[in-house]
């Protein structure tokens, strides 16, 4: 797949005029905010997410209206699993496996870190299995903390997280 795409894109905005601000490690247009997607995608450390996101046909799902919350694993996040896991997920024939794991990190509502924080419970997912959210101590998902809170998409909110999650 060829992501070098929606990069020239970026810098086809950038060019146009439209600025871009740094925003917690991701990129967000001050003219209008991008959706979760090409959020995802001009932060340059959601690669694997977003080819992931491709490959189970969600790209136009998360450039809907939402709103969403997606906690995203990080190129890194990926990265440590076992060799050849996201590979062997990125094939055709595990497509339904691909959709079950990324839908387990969308949200269909909204969900900032301030409505989280101070809470210990349950939201629902996309896949229909709730996620453990415990906000007791900073905000943690399933048991792995949010690295980054609140990057801000029209269409909702991401969440960094450094692993995973596994229906």
């Amino acid at each position: 797949m060829d992501f070098n795409i929606n990069r020239r894109r970026m810098l086809q905005l950038t060019g146009a005029g439209v600025g871009l601000t740094a925003l917690g490690g991701c990129v967000s247009a001050t003219t209008s905010t991008p959706d979760i997607v090409d959020t995802a995608v001009a932060a340059g450390s959601f690669t694997t997410l977003v080819a992931a996101v491709q490959a189970a046909g969600l790209v136009e799902t998360l450039k809907g209206p939402g709103p969403f919350t997606v906690f995203a694993p990080t190129d890194d996040a990926f990265a440590a699993l076992p060799d050849g896991t996201v590979e062997s997920l990125l094939l055709p024939e595990n497509k339904d496996k691909l959709i079950s794991i990324l839908t387990y990190h969308v949200a269909p509502n909204n969900y900032p870190a301030s409505s989280l924080v101070g809470t210990n419970g349950r939201i629902p997912t996309v896949n229909g299995k709730p996620l453990h959210i415990d906000g007791r101590d900073g905000v943690s998902v399933e048991g792995v903390p949010v690295e980054t809170a609140d990057v801000f998409a029209s269409n909702g909110t991401i969440h960094v997280i450094g692993s995973v999650l596994l229906p």
